[in-house]
């Protein structure tokens, strides 16, 4: 597989400081974490990465670059306007774009389908993509095309809605998350109108505040990225944490981080602050150099 040429290598001092403190961190959270980070000079930190974590909205960036590469090889516009009917608006799934046009029966352009989508986590968004531009099978090939490997993508949003167990079906392996969104940043993969599109709107992103962004905020450093946020259990604890992202340091480093969570025993409140350490702990092992 490709996935396995993609062996966690921890090179030097900083490296092996960080996988520690990361280790010793994850070993005190109640909640199944797994992390990756790939730094710009292609080491890798890898923690609990042999574990699948279901990757809830995480799928959308995946979705997102296929969108793009579909469009691209169409030579279609992102401002082509798509017709969204009241029957392709999910009535109970989260939809800010439902919630703005409740009845239906009005044009968006794809561009405006991807923001919602990756802004905004709009499962609507997601699955008009789906049905509309490219499909599950195809998303999972072209993401495959690219050389990366250790994931599945089966499912769409209603489908998990309407059976939350199917949720698994979506998975990665940490490492593969941060791998694709660290290929997105730094081998400008699509014409610069499409790649600057959806690193600006990943840079835009919404959603997931307190989550990889929270320490890097007044620190000058920019990050784009994605969150996935899974169902609750019965007794109405986060199931599936998620949040991938790449950060922009101002000195011009940058980095690539991907944090899973499953099963926390914890409320949202603290298991987004699990990933806020996380991404904490990254930043300050960049900022000791």
């Amino acid at each position: 597989m490709v996935f396995a040429l993609m062996i966690s290598v921890i090179c030097g001092a900083r490296g092996r400081s960080l996988e520690k403190e990361l280790l010793s961190y994850v070993r005190s959270c109640r909640a199944k974490i797994g992390v990756a980070v790939i730094t710009d000079t292609n080491d890798t930190v890898c923690v609990n990465n042999d574990r699948r974590y279901p990757m809830n909205s995480v799928m959308k960036l995946y979705q997102a670059m296929a969108v793009v590469e579909t469009m691209q090889n169409k030579g279609i516009s992102l401002d082509s306007l798509l017709f969204i009917s009241d029957e392709d608006l999910h009535p109970e799934t989260y939809s800010p774009m439902r919630d703005a046009c409740p009845k239906g029966n009005f044009r968006i352009s794809v561009a405006g389908l991807l923001k919602y989508s990756l802004q905004q986590s709009d499962n609507n968004a997601c699955d008009i993509l789906f049905d509309r531009v490219v499909g599950t099978n195809d998303t999972d090939g072209y993401i495959r095309s690219l050389g990366i490997d250790g994931f599945a993508i089966k499912v769409n949003e209603k489908e998990m809605f309407n059976n939350h167990e199917l949720s698994v079906k979506n998975w990665n392996y940490p490492l593969s998350a941060a791998a694709l969104i660290n290929k997105l940043f730094t081998e400008r993969l699509y014409l610069p109108v499409y790649n600057e599109f959806l690193m600006e709107t990943l840079v835009s992103c919404n959603t997931g505040q307190k989550r990889l962004s929270a320490p890097l905020l007044s620190t000058g450093a920019v990050i784009g990225h994605k969150t996935g946020t899974g169902f609750t259990s019965p007794e109405g604890l986060p199931q599936g944490i998620n949040d991938v992202g790449f950060v922009m340091l101002p000195d011009g480093r940058h980095y690539a981080i991907a944090v899973f969570i499953e099963s926390s025993c914890c409320n949202m409140e603290d298991t987004e602050r699990m990933i806020a350490d996380i991404s904490g702990l990254v930043y300050k092992s960049f900022m000791k150099e």
